[in-house]
């Protein structure tokens, strides 16, 4: 037989579990807001930097363009072409080996 007393600890747990599961339900709606929003952010970001690398390359371009010009008047076209080439390929390549030591730098084990 159930006292009063047995039946009112067993509303209290039965109301304890119920609010426990709604609490949990409210913390994982406030999460997902807070992620919606960060990736919102992100994405935003993201859209703003790819723009400005693809005016930076255009910009790029223009001034390797420039040098080829410039230089045509002093050796012609072909070879002011072949002189600039020549060197962004020279830096790509120092900058790609700088790239590479200091990707074998961190991946080697710390003694």
């Amino acid at each position: 037989m159930l006292t009063d007393e047995d039946e009112s600890l067993s509303s209290i747990v039965g109301r304890l579990a119920t609010e426990t599961k709604s609490l949990a339900t409210a913390e994982v709606a406030v999460y997902k807001a807070k992620f919606g929003e960060t990736a919102s952010a992100y994405k935003s970001a993201a859209m703003f930097f790819a723009v400005a690398g693809v005016l930076a390359l255009a910009a790029l371009i223009a001034l390797l363009v420039g040098a080829i010009l410039t230089l045509a008047t002093l050796v012609g076209p072909g070879w002011s072409t072949v002189i600039v080439v020549v060197a962004v390929l020279a830096l790509a390549g120092i900058l790609a080996m700088i790239g590479k030591s200091k990707l074998q730098t961190k991946s080697e084990p710390v003694s």
